[in-house]
């Protein structure tokens, strides 16, 4: 939790003064007390003339305001009373400035420590945030920071209230009688030793309920984004079953907790009362047996009033101690975000283009959750600039692992992968990836104007270099179609487009920037084969200098590349060359082709 206090610096001014107008606040409400007990003890009498002669305070505050005496009665109340109006109303500022700086202190504080949470997200590799999980890392950005910012709030209010209420109750309170002091010192004993033992307790179960939440969350996630699929195999019934339990699961554990604090509030309660019993027995005797010392029924009320508030500020400070925990629990999952070290670190350089675009050597990549199964083996590539080269392979045999490997996505575990003849370790990843176009399995497209998801490859684009890029995307016959054009908004995760349409848009935000290197990741999977060719042809018109990399499942997207390569199901790649080449050479290639070319002619290929 201190890690995270760093983000009330910026917000020191009114961090400091929040507490200050606290104490002021805490100062007014110990005054009241002390004032009732004048108007009880000098103000409540048979003759109707207040009687000042035994306590000071009345004795100076009338004289003040009224000079010599005698005084009645009502004279004293409507002082008295007055002044404490005043106390209140004063209080009442304090707490209103104290509430107002402490709200600009933690939300000031918590927005910077989400902006800082979210932006080590974006800089996490896919394989960091493949094991946070999406599902925790949204409860992390939202609920975990939402607790501490509530932490942070409460600790400039109540972490001053509580304490001040205490110490000052605690001298009031023994200046009324010593005796009084007793009893705080009786009580106080057991109310700490509950306190500890049950917060001790509750620690553990808070950090158990916040990856309960991870789990909701997550699911819920999967069910929206999944709604179609979920449908579509008529399992609404079992994912709400699923539901269920975790949901379930999660209120047990809550109720687990609240169970465990709920003895808290009797336990005080009981504690106070009898405080409050020992103080009017104590005060009652000395009366009745001890009048010379100086006990009176407004010191009795005030004595009551002050070991209410500060066994109260006990039970405020115990609250804070549950917000402690919780928050404590919250901090440390924010803090492994914010801790995480990237594990794809940048470089600082940048080389200029030569002769070879992208080389493999020695290549060997293992997902850190499957050590024991190589997804690629010994791979030796070298693709030339202008080059229009093809992997193609067996699902699952790692193709779309190796061109992920490009941009760094992943980091190879054996091997070294260059771009323009530089390891792409060396690479500054916002340069090397601004001579990349990828265009992934998966179109994402956001709730925007078709015209802006086109403008996300290149921020600064212009209308006519969207339309240009759409053009060589072949998606503007039916963007002009919309009725809005280009400025046509496209729903949540493009489920107003179909899934053709969703890859060419796809397609021409690679395009618009006009990069050194395009990879389609199996992009081209909707689009008919006429289309495709069409594509692919003007790619090779308008782009002839761009490198284009793709990966495709069927024979005649590829067929026309200037070499294909073949993805063993081992992750090898044996045989890298051209389409009649490879259907001399490669075995696993022939039985590609004739698996989809059922007569052995090729009529899914391109014409050129």
């Amino acid at each position: 939790m201190k890690k995270l206090f760093k983000y009330l610096k910026p917000y020191k001014i009114f961090a400091v003064m929040a507490p200050l107008m606290m104490m002021l606040e805490v100062g007014c409400d110990l005054v009241l007390p002390k004032l009732m007990s004048v108007i009880v003890d000098c103000g409540i009498t048979k003759t109707g003339i207040a009687d000042v002669s035994k306590n000071k305070l009345a004795a100076d505050v009338m004289y003040i305001f009224h000079g010599d005496g005698p005084y009645d009665s009502m004279t004293l109340l409507v002082t008295f009373g007055i002044i404490m109006l005043s106390f209140v109303v004063m209080g009442g500022i304090f707490g209103i400035i104290c509430a107002y700086m402490a709200a600009r202190a933690s939300q000031g504080a918590g927005n910077d420590l989400r902006c800082d949470a979210y932006s080590k997200v974006m800089s996490l590799s896919l394989e960091q945030t493949d094991n946070f999980t999406v599902g925790s890392l949204v409860t992390r950005m939202t609920n975990d920071i939402s607790v501490i910012v509530e932490f942070f709030e409460t600790v400039l209010r109540m972490l001053v209230r509580s304490p001040v209420f205490f110490i000052g109750g605690t001298i009031m309170l023994i200046s009324l009688n010593v005796r009084f002091g007793l009893v705080l010192l009786c009580t106080l004993p057991i109310l700490v030793a509950v306190i500890a033992v049950i917060m001790v307790k509750s620690s553990r179960m808070y950090s158990e309920v916040q990856y309960k939440l991870d789990s909701v969350n997550a699911v819920v996630q999967e069910n929206v984004t999944g709604a179609r699929v979920v449908k579509s195999y008529v399992r609404e019934g079992y994912e709400c079953e699923r539901f269920r339990e975790t949901n379930d699961s999660l209120e047990k554990t809550n109720l687990k907790v609240m169970y465990l604090m709920a003895i808290l509030t009797p336990v005080i309660n009981i504690v106070v009362n009898l405080a409050i019993v020992a103080v009017i027995y104590i005060g009652g005797f000395e009366i009745q047996n001890n009048p010379e010392a100086g006990m009176t029924t407004g010191a009795v009320g005030a004595a009551i009033t002050y070991i209410t508030q500060i066994l109260s500020s006990i039970m405020m400070l115990t609250m804070m101690f549950r917000l402690i925990t919780r928050a404590g629990a919250s901090a440390k999952r924010v803090n492994e975000v914010l801790e995480s070290v990237p594990s794809v670190e940048n470089g600082d350089k940048c080389a200029e283009s030569n002769g070879i675009a992208v080389e493999f050597r020695g290549v060997g990549f293992t997902y850190p959750t499957s050590p024991e199964h190589a997804i690629l083996r010994d791979i030796d590539l070298k693709i030339r600039h202008g080059e229009k080269f093809a992997v193609i392979g067996a699902t699952g045999s790692g193709k779309s692992t190796l061109i992920n490997l490009i941009p760094r996505f992943y980091d190879a575990t054996e091997g070294e992968v260059f771009i323009d003849g530089m390891p792409i370790k060396e690479y500054d990843l916002h340069k090397l990836r601004e001579k990349i176009g990828f265009v992934m399995q998966k179109s994402e497209l956001f709730s925007d104007s078709i015209a802006h998801n086109i403008a996300w490859g290149k921020s600064e684009a212009t209308i006519e270099e969207i339309k240009s890029a759409a053009h060589i995307a072949q998606a503007d016959e039916f963007i002009e179609g919309f009725p809005d054009g280009y400025n046509s908004m496209i729903a949540e995760k493009g489920a107003s487009l179909s899934g053709g349409q969703k890859q060419r848009i796809s397609i021409a935000r690679a395009v618009v920037r006009k990069p050194e290197i395009l990879i389609l990741d199996d992009s081209t999977s909707a689009l008919d084969l006429v289309t495709e060719a069409r594509l692919h042809a003007s790619l090779g018109e308008e782009m002839k200098e761009t490198t284009v990399i793709m990966i495709a499942q069927r024979i005649a997207s590829v067929m026309n590349a200037d070499r294909i390569a073949v993805i063993e199901e081992d992750g090898r790649i044996l045989h890298c060359a051209s389409h009649s080449e490879l259907m001399k050479t490669s075995k696993t290639y022939r039985e590609i082709y004739n698996s989809q070319m059922k007569d052995g002619g090729e009529q899914g290929e391109f014409v050129k």
